[in-house]
């Protein structure tokens, strides 16, 4: 068991107790998705071993996006995924942050903040990846992962993007690069950001909602170079499946009370904090995110619906591509499907069946 699924285990109940009909819905299934994955109360499949008949008991996942315990494989599969698409040029990770101002609105207007930024930022790119002073394309491509937690799981919205560097031009016929060490001003990158989401604010009817001196402030918008981008794939990697925390940075759990560790940013020394347990949990849930709601997004000629493939792209940029296509996608990687061995013999355990989480409490 892990310590966050002992955590909710132990405090999610009193949590609940204690904030009654406040709770959102969501926050509700988060909590008790996790104190019961893996314990039997979403069901329990049965192997058994071909060859000595031994049986395995297995508790099956609660499956929920926000358990801790479910996302581990989902993060190796899509960093998998992100490397066999990684393209022969430079990238760069672009991070999208708003004022501290406009959090608190951020965290009421969920659903409608989240698209707005997601669609503010991505346009601001599109439009400035286009302009002929940067990288002059007709398509950029780039993916995008939302996050919201800060170091202490604080609040703190912002997009990270890694952008292959260049894109294609009208046709779909032709490659242009960027410079290895730069793609778009940040300055225009940023002041278009901050005017594309207050239309979207005005569209959804929300900007009196806002305070006017959010159009004040600077938002910052960062760019940096990152080579051939997959030291970034497997820096967001463990972040786009996961809520928060990682289970492995959580020293204790003692009297009430969680202790964990953290690093400042650009420092390299681990410091702790303790949090009374309701509070890590209230930080814990306010990063849950709205129902249907899609935090990993491709755009461009990396979009699924995209009229080229990433192959041609490869094509496109180096001619070389089949000698440099080795190269880049050789790595090691755990096996994609590691199957249930018997601990007796050795033997891949069949599965045999599934018993429904009533059928099981109750040995029926």
């Amino acid at each position: 068991m892990s310590l966050i699924q002992d955590l909710f285990q132990t405090y999610g109940p009193v949590y609940l107790e204690r904030f009654g009909d406040n709770i959102p819905e969501a926050h509700r299934q988060v909590i008790e998705a996790i104190a019961g994955c893996r314990t039997g109360n979403f069901g329990t499949h049965v192997f058994q071993c071909p060859d000595c008949c031994q049986v395995h008991i297995a508790n099956s996942s609660c499956g929920n996006r926000h358990c801790p315990i479910c996302q581990a494989e989902k993060s190796r599969k899509w960093l998998d995924r992100q490397i066999d698409n990684l393209l022969p040029c430079s990238y760069f990770m672009l991070t999208f942050t708003v004022p501290a101002e406009l959090r608190g609105f951020l965290r009421s207007h969920q659903k409608a903040g989240y698209e707005a930024l997601f669609q503010a930022s991505s346009q601001a790119l599109k439009c400035l990846a286009a302009n002929q002073r940067f990288v002059g394309c007709h398509q950029a491509g780039f993916c995008g992962v939302l996050h919201t937690w800060g170091r202490t799981l604080t609040y703190h919205p912002h997009i990270h993007y890694i952008v292959p560097g260049g894109g294609l031009d009208r046709e779909l016929s032709r490659w242009l690069p960027s410079k290895p060490d730069f793609f778009v001003h940040v300055k225009p990158l940023s002041l278009l950001f901050r005017s594309l989401f207050r239309k979207q604010m005005q569209k959804a009817g929300l900007i009196g909602q806002i305070s006017p001196k959010v159009w004040n402030r600077e938002w910052v918008v960062n760019s940096q170079p990152v080579g051939n981008g997959k030291s970034s794939m497997k820096y967001l990697a463990p972040y786009v499946f996961r809520v928060a925390i990682s289970n492995n940075r959580i020293l204790n759990i003692e009297r009430g009370k969680v202790r964990f560790r953290y690093r400042k940013s650009g420092a390299h020394r681990w410091r702790s904090m303790q949090l009374d347990a309701i509070e890590f949990i209230r930080r814990f849930l306010q990063h849950v995110l709205p129902k249907g709601f899609m935090k990993i997004r491709h755009f461009g000629f990396l979009s699924p619906n995209a009229r080229v493939s990433i192959q041609r792209v490869r094509e496109l940029i180096c001619v070389l591509y089949e000698l440099l296509g080795k190269v880049i996608t050789v790595r090691t990687t755990t096996p994609k499907f590691r199957p249930l061995l018997c601990t007796a013999c050795g033997a891949v355990m069949r599965w045999q069946t599934f018993i429904p989480p009533g059928a099981c409490l109750t040995g029926g």
